[in-house]
């Protein structure tokens, strides 16, 4: 008996794997970096986007999260104090949030000792 070889190999399936791998990848890449908890920055003429290191977000409502856990400022404090001072520290806070949740929380940062500090804002158009 001759049996035929083959002649090619079928790359098509493969590819849509790999397609719909490449839209699952990207679209968490996405939610990664846009961060969990949904803020309206305010609007500045350069902005400061967020970066490795530490980053405690302040909803409208004044609910202050890190890392998508929520905290009051007490028991932020036990949880920044456990963080290498030397971390970039970044704060997202929402535009309409009051003003004294947003002193609150970079008060708590400074009696820490962070000496890297930065406010997170979008670039006006």
């Amino acid at each position: 008996m001759n049996e035929k070889g083959f002649d090619g190999i079928n790359v098509i399936p493969f590819i849509d794997i790999m397609l719909v791998l490449l839209t699952i990848v990207l679209t968490t890449a996405t939610f990664i970096a846009n961060g969990t908890i949904p803020v309206n920055l305010p609007k500045a003429e350069s902005s400061a986007t967020a970066g490795r290191g530490v980053t405690v977000e302040i909803n409208q409502a004044g609910k202050i999260y890190f890392r998508g856990t929520e905290y009051t400022i007490a028991s932020l404090r036990a949880a920044l104090s456990a963080e290498d001072r030397q971390t970039p520290f970044l704060i997202r806070a929402d535009r309409a949030v009051a003003l004294q949740s947003f002193v609150d929380v970079m008060g708590l940062v400074r009696e820490l000792g962070f000496s890297k500090m930065s406010l997170q804002t979008e670039a006006t158009k």
